[in-house]
């Protein structure tokens, strides 16, 4: 038993949550690479697992793939939440996960290639950064920090940019992230109502690693 009371995993469970995990992580990878058209067997061979053990898991290839991107959105909205969950300013909220955003696309490319492929779905989705940006936006704006009138379209041109500034840097290696998407952040804050000058200072405050193994808050 946990120390909550629950009960541990068994072998079997363990070991059939790795088989899917890798054949979710294989998935990832031909999606980063723009794939989509391997056979089952590939991916099976990719992920070191046997084909029967496929269909112990999904019913069809789309619908691994779909795992595979709601899996990566949601992983990258946890990272987002824990590491803005301690600042108080909704504000500074948004900013902090549209700017740990714009640097991911060079931390993490084979994530970004993912998001990026299918950046239309994933304004819409329900998972990952787009529901974590609405709610962000809600919340400053309830508070006073952004002035807006429709959240719909301030979430299509904050995602617009988001999408845009990750291919300007896959297409762009000699430009620096970081700085790109400090600068987009700080429009972004301006659009939205936040005045000139503390868009400029948000934008120029310290960031938590994206690497979930450092610890201790390193700046990014």
């Amino acid at each position: 038993m946990t120390e909550q009371g629950e009960r541990a995993p068994t072998r079997r469970e363990r070991r059939k949550a790795h088989t899917r995990a890798a054949l979710v992580r294989a998935a990832q990878g031909f999606l980063s690479a723009g794939r989509t058209d391997v056979p089952i067997l590939e991916i099976t061979q990719a992920a070191d697992v046997g084909m029967g053990s496929f269909y112990n898991h999904f019913d069809s290839k789309e619908q691994l793939f779909q795992a595979a991107v709601e899996e990566a959105l949601d992983a990258h909205g946890a990272l987002l939440d824990e590491l803005t969950a301690d600042i108080d300013d909704p504000a500074e909220v948004f900013a902090r996960s549209f700017r740990l955003t714009g640097r991911l696309h060079r931390r993490q490319p084979e994530l970004s290639n993912v998001l990026l492929r299918h950046g239309l779905a994933i304004v819409t989705s329900d998972r990952g950064i787009a529901p974590r940006a609405r709610r962000d936006i809600m919340a400053a704006a309830r508070a006073g920090r952004f002035t807006v009138k429709d959240v719909d379209l301030a979430m299509t041109i904050v995602a617009g940019a988001a999408l845009c500034l990750g291919q300007l840097l896959h297409d762009r290696p000699d430009r620096d992230d970081a700085q790109a998407a400090d600068q987009v952040t700080e429009d972004l804050l301006r659009m939205l109502g936040v005045t000139a000058d503390e868009a400029h200072e948000i934008c120029r405050r310290p960031l938590p690693t994206l690497d979930r193994s450092t610890e201790g808050g390193a700046a990014a």
